[in-house]
């Protein structure tokens, strides 16, 4: 069963067309002239309980705007959208304690208290029974690791503790929905893997439904089994991770160990050189052609170990955004989420 619903959701901005010169800036105080911007053009989807669902597209696509839209923070400018039943910008209070929106560049915590006084104040916001709140809080804190920095002020965490914190505060009502906007940006690499363990483990134990947007190709592949490509405000895409790679990459990566003393003189007529780096040779070629090139390599060098991978996420999926991407895109969009 389908617990979002979106037909034809559209949100429209006013920019106001700020022109050079001094004249210009003096004409425009009596005669503005403004621009709309589609930051979402009409998109239709459905998402089913318990699906961990990646929302991909580059800046400016539309994202954060649609994340917006399903929390209720802004108002469409057309179209219509159900969660779990209720529509979100009439913003009803039922609604709202069934759902939790983390954006990595927002705080919702209190910068100069610690974490737990700010839990306190989201127990009495959500009216979480004493003893719910108290169970709640001692196993996000286990799962997470922060027992120990809840009495130090939010200000003294670092980035990635604070995204921790952030977490737990989403959490404390135990969401049925889970609305994550870059929830590991600016995060080191072990702070993002501590991340995505918690998220995969908190979703599989309890069932709840999770829309992520992330630029870290890393989180996606993680995570999601599906993918939401979303480009100039429009959806492009919408399916499984594995069918991004099949439908926009037609080339495989050969990786070669040459055996010691082997040089690599002619492997470029072979397939096209990724990188030589002795012992180790990586080829490029199209997919139909990976047999033949692993023949001739054989053939013609001493081999110790062979690979055949798909070329890295992120170049697929940055193919795909160049693929899908509108005529007219501008950078316009991006400034009208920000504005939002």
């Amino acid at each position: 069963m389908a617990i979002i619903e979106i037909e034809n959701l559209s949100k429209s901005y006013r920019v106001y067309q700020k022109r050079e010169g001094l004249m210009a800036a003096i004409r425009g105080l009596v005669h503005r002239e403004y621009r709309q911007v589609d930051a979402v053009r009409g998109i239709d989807l459905k998402v089913e309980q318990g699906e961990f669902v990646a929302f991909l597209g580059p800046n400016g696509a539309g994202k954060t705007t649609t994340l917006k839209l399903l929390s209720g923070v802004i108002y469409p400018s057309g179209g219509s959208c159900k969660v779990m039943g209720f529509v979100p910008w009439e913003r009803s209070n039922e609604y709202r304690s069934r759902f939790a929106l983390v954006m990595g560049q927002k705080n919702q915590l209190w910068w100069d208290l610690p974490s737990q006084e700010s839990f306190r104040l989201h127990q009495q916001i959500y009216r979480i029974d004493a003893s719910q709140f108290q169970k709640t809080l001692d196993e996000l804190t286990e799962l997470l690791g922060v027992r120990k920095l809840l009495g130090r002020p939010v200000r003294e965490l670092s980035l990635g503790e604070r995204m921790k914190m952030e977490l737990i505060a989403a959490l404390l009502h135990s969401p049925e929905i889970l609305f994550l906007d870059e929830p590991t940006i600016g995060l080191d690499v072990v702070a993002q893997h501590n991340i995505q363990q918690f998220l995969r483990f908190y979703q599989e134990q309890r069932k709840i439904t999770i829309l992520l947007t992330s630029h870290y190709m890393k989180d996606i592949a993680a995570l999601c089994r599906r993918v939401v490509v979303i480009n100039d405000g429009a959806i492009k895409f919408d399916g499984s991770l594995s069918e991004v790679v099949d439908n926009f990459s037609s080339t495989r990566l050969v990786r070669l160990r040459l055996a010691d003393g082997e040089l690599a003189t002619g492997i470029e007529s072979i397939a096209e050189v990724e990188s030589i780096e002795l012992p180790k040779v990586t080829l490029r070629c199209q997919r139909l052609q990976v047999a033949r090139v692993l023949t001739e390599a054989l053939n013609r060098f001493q081999i110790e170990d062979v690979a055949v991978e798909d070329p890295p996420l992120e170049e697929v999926i940055s193919k795909l955004f160049h693929d899908t991407r509108g005529p007219e895109q501008s950078s316009e969009t991006a400034k009208a989420e920000v504005q939002s």
